[in-house]
């Protein structure tokens, strides 16, 4: 959290007309939302004077921040498995709490801890926004200081900041848990109506979208206050992304068969939902306040070290506070082991615990800066040195996943870093809405209303592909043409940019969801892990072409037939490299860059700590050929080598478990070596390829919390097969 902001954490602790203090969060213990109604006395103290209105605004950013939501969960419990983020399982049984394999029940602490973080943002927001419509300093006054019909410009503001907040937690609710309960009313206004009825999502979709409509109109413009802050831009970008999943597919449950999962629908006027992304995606895009002019990296790069950018890529950042609040750059990035609770440099502990599928770096196109930037193959940890001191050094990473390193704590410079003995509440802002994510969205829905690409849905496409390729001559102007072919080409090229662009951005699974293609996507993910592990023990699976057709290669050059069971790198220090003369060869080098004189560039801004030189991680290889690549001192007997890709256990000729039950809720394999389907809880053979028509929707619906169906007294029920 940056300058101004660092009160709206400070203040939710002393906000009386929003918060607590101490004490039970329960009004009544038939309260499903479990928060604090506000006393009407401070409401009105409040709502009597701006500053103290500005101040509760603050309050209701505070609800936004902490862990159980946006501060953690949403950046990492809640990330479900696909072909781009993974929480690898190797867990062969059911489990309460596996939300992102698929598998949990309305046991799981973290879904209402969760709920109730989001419902007590909501009504913080529902607080402020009725009071402060109904306050006597909402009109402006006259010279003599009578009040006028016209409302005052900075509550106006405020009011839409804080229809913003509660229009993106309902917004995430209802892609989570699908139908929930609804309300713009606070719990005082309620009255007796606690119990809030369960509303269709699209009741709510429209209620948000006609809310933020109405709202946007007075707000102010984020080039005059702060990506930090809600912005018309903002309400503008979110009306598109509530509109677009609108009009999208999602999981609608079957109220007359318990055990059914449901079934993929999409409503019938989805195009007047498209028309409205279109439109309001296309609203942001006019007005020119944002742009793609800093290069991928360093947008996430100005995040770690507290770079506020308000006319780039980020439209909203949520706006966390230094040793306080949000856990960016702490699950993301490598891993940084500490010894007694402190680390060997000045940064802390780093958890990196959330993590992309191995095989992602694999679906990026030759040249593309996001797959060198992202995907994070090594981790630090700490060693005793000749002189018996604790030092630091930088291992490769072998495991069945890779950091996503858009953020760490790490890639702060030494003056920003948090101290040796920290771990999370790292401060640093997470993007929730970036301007790449609302020329995509345009692009998707004008290519769905014109039934192809318009020349400007192709501009938009265009603009966040060519950001990745800046580095390449022709910036990649193939994928452009091969993606005007026809309307499903240009779906499909969307869906692959969203796929290179939001690694972590909590977006892929969302994406297939509302595409309707997230079943075959995990089976392809699965497949992926079942054949390089059968592979591993001298097995074919079958699955190799199917894999490499729908990955965009050929028999010949995909990369699933040709995994390297040796990766070779080798650490160096950037002043140690550029001495020694290293030079890049023919591309091959995976870790790092060259400037213009062929000197080694970081991609990183930590410039202290060791990094690694890997040797072509991109697709099968053998031994670095020494001539060719090392200059200056560097020879073969420099290199050495770690295992990857083994995966097969050699007693029994299957897959380890972590290959077999990461994605257990939908698609696994048993200890004899059969797949298995999911469909409506009954475990089917799965054999062949089915078309995607043919395969069982993804239980990607989570339950209501069982603490909340029990305080609904039965008004509340789970469907889904839970």
């Amino acid at each position: 959290m940056k300058k101004n902001i660092l009160s709206y954490v400070l203040y939710a602790a002393v906000a009386l007309p929003l918060g607590m203090i101490g004490g039970s969060l329960l009004t009544s213990c038939n309260d499903y939302l479990d928060v604090e109604a506000p006393s009407k006395y401070t409401v009105d103290f409040v709502y009597s004077q701006k500053s103290e209105v500005e101040r509760a605004l603050n309050g209701v950013y505070a609800q936004a921040l902490v862990g159980d939501l946006y501060g953690n969960a949403y950046q990492k419990t809640f990330i479900l498995n696909s072909d781009v983020d993974i929480a690898i399982n190797s867990n062969s049984a059911h489990s309460h709490t596996t939300y992102q394999r698929f598998d949990c029940d309305d046991e799981g602490g973290d879904i209402l801890k969760f709920w109730t973080a989001a419902y007590r943002l909501i009504e913080y927001a529902n607080t402020l926004i009725t009071s402060a419509e109904a306050s006597s300093i909402y009109y402006t006054t006259d010279e003599n200081g009578n009040p006028t019909t016209t409302p005052d410009p900075d509550m106006l503001q405020w009011i839409g900041e804080a229809k913003c907040l509660r229009a993106m937690a309902y917004h995430d609710l209802v892609v989570m848990f699908g139908d929930v309960p609804f309300s713009f009313e606070s719990t005082n206004d309620r009255g007796a109506k606690v119990m809030l009825p369960v509303t269709d999502r699209e009741e709510i979709q429209k209620a948000l979208i006609a809310d933020l409509q109405k709202a946007a109109v007075k707000m102010s413009s984020s080039n005059s206050t702060t990506i930090e802050r809600c912005s018309k831009e903002f309400a503008h970008a979110l009306i598109a992304r509530i509109a677009l999943t609108a009009g999208g597919y999602s999981l609608r449950p079957d109220k007359s068969n318990t055990r059914s999962y449901g079934t993929m629908q999409r409503p019938t006027d989805y195009q007047d939902y498209y028309r409205t992304a279109m439109s309001y995606a296309d609203s942001v895009i006019m007005v020119g306040t944002h742009s793609l002019t800093n290069n991928y990296q360093d947008v996430f790069v100005n995040e770690c070290n507290y770079q506020v950018i308000n006319n780039d890529d980020p439209i909203f950042e949520i706006p966390f506070a230094k040793n306080s609040t949000g856990n960016t750059g702490y699950n993301q990035g490598p891993t940084y082991a500490d010894y007694e609770g402190s680390t060997v440099g000045s940064w802390g502990k780093c958890d990196g615990g959330t993590r992309l599928n191995a095989f992602y770096r694999f679906l990026f196109r030759e040249g593309d800066m996001r797959r060198e930037f992202v995907n994070g193959l090594w981790y630090y940890s700490y060693f005793t040195n000749a002189e018996g001191n604790l030092a630091d050094s930088v291992y490769i990473r072998n495991d069945y996943s890779v950091h996503n390193n858009k953020w760490s704590k790490l890639w702060t410079g030494t003056g920003s870093a948090l101290g040796n003995t920290t771990t999370g509440s790292t401060g640093i802002n997470y993007p929730y809405m970036r301007y790449a994510d609302v020329l995509l969205m345009y692009a998707e829905a004008a290519n769905e209303l014109n039934g192809g690409p318009t020349e400007k849905a192709v501009k938009c496409l265009q603009e966040v592909h060519s950001r990745a390729f800046r580095n390449t001559e022709d910036g990649d102007a193939a994928f452009i043409a091969e993606a005007q072919a026809s309307k499903e080409a240009f779906q499909k090229a969307v869906l692959d940019e969203r796929k290179w662009e939001f690694a972590g951005e909590n977006m892929r699974w969302r994406d297939l969801v509302r595409t309707n293609t997230y079943n075959q996507e995990l089976v392809y993910s699965f497949l992926r892990y079942y054949s390089a592990a059968m592979q591993n023990v001298g097995g074919m699976t079958g699955y190799e072409d199917a894999i490499n057709e729908h990955d965009g290669y050929t028999t010949d050059d995909g990369y699933i037939d040709n995994l390297p069971s040796r990766i070779y790198y080798h650490t160096y220090n950037i002043g140690e490299a550029n001495a020694y003369g290293l030079r890049m060869y023919k591309a091959q080098l995976y870790g790092y860059q060259v400037d213009g004189s062929g000197n080694i560039v970081q991609k990183y801004p930590n410039q202290s700590m060791q990094s690694l030189r890997i040797y072509n991680a991109y697709k099968s290889m053998a031994s670095p050929v020494t001539s060719a690549i090392t200059r200056g001192g560097f020879s073969a007997k420099s290199w050495l080598n770690a295992d990857f890709y083994k995966w097969g256990n050699e007693s029994n000729g299957q897959p380890v478990d972590q290959c077999k039950y990461s994605f257990y809720g939908y698609i696994r394999c048993d200890d004899g070596g059969n797949l298995w389907i999911i469909r409506d809880g009954v475990l089917t053979q799965f054999s062949g390829m089915p078309a995607a028509s043919e395969l069982p929707p993804v239980r990607y619906i989570l339950p209501y919390p069982g603490t909340v169906i029990q305080r609904s007294s039965g008004e509340y029920k789970n469907y889904y097969g839970y």
